[in-house]
């Protein structure tokens, strides 16, 4: 299908997937209108302000900067000096007796398991190679035929590289620990169960492989502070396609995608508005798309592998003498027993003592977040109100006593505390369910492209391959670009 190459190319949803895609499309000179029912871009990687404090709202760790990273190379292109502070450490692990810290040199790692130094050599040389191949945009999964002979192309260009990846794509990562004997190591494994579960939504016996060959060099190819939180990326985003004469619409919500012979035609907001539409670009989970388009005869979109995540997080403004010992800004803290997630297992981001952005003097902005299921909530909400408040507050209870572990006294030294649930996630972001990190990585071959059955309506966001982080959705935005400016010659 053809479209003109002044396309009007409407995008639902201004997360980072939303804001990447406009802010590309913008510099190429197409009619973009971005519409986001917040006051604020970012979606889950949106930061916001309560009480004299700036939150990040789910993503807090910037990650993708590196050199020839992928928010590396976006910066460039749109030309955005991304306001960051690298840092040394990329975040601490604590599980009972086990601490280190995550850095360049998996010093820490090693000293803490000095029998997996051949397994992280081979990690080094996997994710490097697919760091080589996230360079490049890849067609996958393919969906025509010529997205099978490009593939084809840069496997017989890179014959050597393919045959080392193909090996590990059937692979699940506790099989590929197995390889080295580390699968009878619990401890190890526990690291990287919670590992994985941080970024590919899963643990090593469910992981695919090569997924988690590139989530575990995050660390090693380094993570940065971004001054002002997260959400500054987003706003720095959003900044550019209006500097490129594209609009983007706050505080508006979508209700419909309208359709004829085929085709989307108009987004129509809540206040009935329409955009007349020769292109759309939904920055949302499937399941939320599939609800937009419901009054018009659905969508029918292929089911992901169940069950998904959610996220309960809480916000704390806290007394900054909580952390004096304290050499990192982030944080995982995991109990050595029990199913990870449901506050067994927690990621805490503290905003740095020099950002005076984040929080009043004296301060520290506290996100502490652990992966539950959304039904939990969602079931407990149709108890009643008071139901719903007494799971927020046993959650709130256990996840402030397994912080106490580290910080001694930070319950009685927060200025500010308030929970979100999946609940939450989905008044506030629009993700159907509350569902957040994407779906879990299981299979190189059972992932989402960011084309639907509608040929004029593309997906693009965390759901999409390759996946979840700033770097995933960054590089699955890139493809739907590509694909963008073929059916516009």
């Amino acid at each position: 299908m053809k479209i003109d190459s002044k396309a009007r190319i409407v995008l639902v949803g201004a997360g980072i997937g939303g804001v990447t895609a406009a802010a590309l499309l913008a510099r190429r000179g197409y009619t973009v209108t971005l519409i986001e029912e917040q006051a604020y871009p970012g979606g889950c990687a949106a930061t916001f302000e309560r009480q004299g404090f700036r939150f990040d709202a789910g993503a807090t760790v910037g990650c993708g900067f590196h050199l020839k990273g992928p928010l590396a190379r976006l910066g460039d292109e749109l030309g955005i000096a991304w306001s960051l502070m690298p840092s040394s450490v990329a975040w601490e692990y604590r599980c009972g007796d086990i601490s280190f810290q995550l850095s360049h040199s998996r010093a820490g790692i090693l000293s803490a398991f000095p029998a997996s130094r051949p397994f992280w050599q081979e990690q080094d040389r996997l994710a490097s190679l697919l760091w080589s191949i996230a360079g490049e945009t890849m067609p996958w999964p393919p969906s025509s035929l010529a997205d099978y002979r490009a593939l084809a192309a840069k496997a017989m260009g890179k014959l050597s590289t393919s045959l080392s990846l193909l090996g590990f794509s059937g692979k699940t990562a506790l099989q590929w620990l197995a390889m080295h004997g580390l699968d009878r190591d619990p401890d190890f494994v526990r690291f990287i169960d919670a590992q994985l579960l941080i970024s590919v939504q899963t643990t090593a016996g469910d992981a695919n492989a090569l997924f988690a060959a590139i989530a575990l060099d995050l660390p090693v190819r380094g993570t940065d502070r971004v001054t002002g939180g997260i959400g500054r990326v987003a706003e720095l985003l959003a900044a550019s396609i209006e500097s490129d004469g594209g609009s983007v619409i706050y505080n508006s919500r979508v209700s419909r995608l309208e359709r004829q012979n085929g085709r989307v035609v108009s987004v129509v907001t809540r206040d009935g508005k329409r955009y007349p539409a020769d292109l759309v670009i939904a920055n949302l989970t499937p399941e939320s798309l599939q609800e937009l388009l419901k009054e018009d005869g659905g969508l029918r979109l292929n089911r992901q592998p169940a069950p998904l995540w959610g996220a309960f997080v809480l916000y704390l403004g806290v007394d900054e003498d909580v952390f004096g010992d304290v050499t990192c800004n982030h944080l995982q803290l995991i109990q050595p027993e029990g199913q990870l997630g449901e506050g067994r297992s927690l990621f805490i981001s503290v905003s740095p003592s020099d950002d005076s952005l984040r929080a009043p003097e004296g301060y520290r902005a506290v996100t502490v977040s652990t992966h539950t299921r959304p039904g939990l909530w969602f079931d407990a909400l149709k108890e009643g109100r008071e139901a719903y408040e007494s799971l927020k507050a046993s959650y709130t209870s256990q996840m402030l006593s397994l912080l106490e572990t580290r910080f001694k006294g930070i319950s009685s030294r927060c200025r500010v505390a308030f929970a979100a649930t999946p609940v939450t996630f989905e008044r506030y972001t629009g993700r159907k369910d509350g569902y957040v990190g994407g779906y879990p990585q299981r299979s190189l071959f059972r992932v989402r492209g960011p084309g639907t059955p509608v040929k004029n309506l593309f997906l693009s966001g965390d759901s999409v391959f390759p996946g979840q982080s700033l770097p995933g959705v960054v590089s699955g935005v890139r493809r739907l670009v590509e694909i963008i400016e073929k059916m516009t010659g």
